[in-house]
């Protein structure tokens, strides 16, 4: 490992910046959850329509198996979001009829839509109230995070 490296790996002590992170992203999560309650939609709701919109077409099994639940507790959450009225089940054309497809509804696009911009206008309220430099410092910052989660 070249000298620059090596110094600039003993500067910073992953064990202290862990502590220190954690806590920060933890309130940061816990004001975006916020601005979804706000909404009147639950985090686990915005979350599993989430997954649904990268996924079109899934089904409980293999969004259970995403989002790390029991097929019977996911069973139980897309028909309630189904009643909901934010998701609609089809069958895919030549398949096996008892094989569902489940896919956002207009309205289900819709809630996801009005989460994300309401946590996007949160956070962009607080940012514009930084100096650029402290914007540039986490621009910088955002591809290393971005590898904490993508490693996860």
């Amino acid at each position: 490992m070249p000298a620059a490296a090596t110094r600039n790996r003993a500067a910073v002590d992953a064990a202290e910046l862990a502590d220190r992170l954690r806590p920060i992203l933890l309130k940061l999560g816990r004001h975006l959850r916020r601005e979804t309650q706000k909404l009147g939609i639950s985090p686990l709701d915005a979350q599993l329509l989430a997954v649904i919109k990268a996924r079109p077409g899934a089904g409980v099994s293999e969004l259970a198996d995403i989002e790390q639940m029991s097929r019977p507790a996911m069973s139980m959450h897309v028909k309630r979001l189904e009643a909901a009225g934010w998701l609609e089940r089809g069958v895919e054309p030549g398949s096996d009829r008892r094989r569902t497809r489940i896919l956002l509804s207009g309205a289900g696009r819709a809630a996801l839509e009005a989460v994300r911009r309401s946590r996007t206008d949160w956070l962009e309220a607080r940012l514009a109230a930084l100096e650029p430099a402290e914007l540039a410092v986490l621009a910088a910052a955002l591809p290393p995070l971005g590898l904490l989660v993508e490693k996860a």
